[in-house]
């Protein structure tokens, strides 16, 4: 985010806000600037669109040095969501079944949605309803841990469902330890 410093500011008259954090109250902008300068501070926009425009007098570059790493805070708190494919055969074994199948459960526990697709290749496109059980059998052994977040769709040669990963109650022995480490 852009701010206006120092004689950047264009406004007749700004709200000044001191060093210390009080109301200097509503003053030209060439009086705020010489208060500014008579701390070795600066004069710092921060809202801009409010009316007179609200500025601060503080040290513009640990202003900047804070901004970023409050940004980078938050950005580490967030989880990104990436969605995984995990792709099927309407003739897959069922030991390959039961590994795609804990590949996914893997992936939806740590938060990423999962799109399964089941690929058809020459003759099989004829029994497509033996791929939709192969992906039906897929969903319901994941039931615990997601839900749909589209109908089966057939799209081409493959037919797809996405899977989100179900919002997890935290259990009950999690909050003992978090009780048992608190304490």
């Amino acid at each position: 985010m852009n701010f206006r410093i120092n004689k950047r500011i264009r406004a007749p008259k700004v709200r000044v806000i001191g060093p210390d954090g009080e109301q200097i109250g509503v003053i030209a902008t060439r009086d705020a600037l010489q208060r500014a300068q008579d701390v070795n501070l600066d004069l710092v926009e921060v809202a801009a669109n409010a009316e007179p425009p609200v500025c601060k007098i503080i040290d513009y570059g640990k202003f900047r040095y804070d901004q970023t790493k409050r940004e980078k805070e938050s950005k580490k708190a967030q989880h990104q969501v990436k969605v995984k494919e995990i792709k099927l055969k309407p003739n897959i074994d069922e030991h390959d079944f039961v590994t795609k199948q804990n590949r996914a459960r893997g992936f939806l526990e740590k938060g990423n949605k999962v799109k399964v697709s089941c690929f058809f290749r020459g003759r099989e496109m004829a029994h497509t309803e033996v791929g939709r059980e192969v992906v039906k059998r897929m969903c319901e052994g994941l039931q615990d841990v997601a839900q749909p977040e589209s109908s089966l769709k057939m799209m081409g040669r493959s037919m797809i469902v996405i899977l989100a990963p179900v919002p997890q109650k935290p259990s009950s022995q999690k909050v003992k330890t978090k009780e048992k480490q608190n304490a």
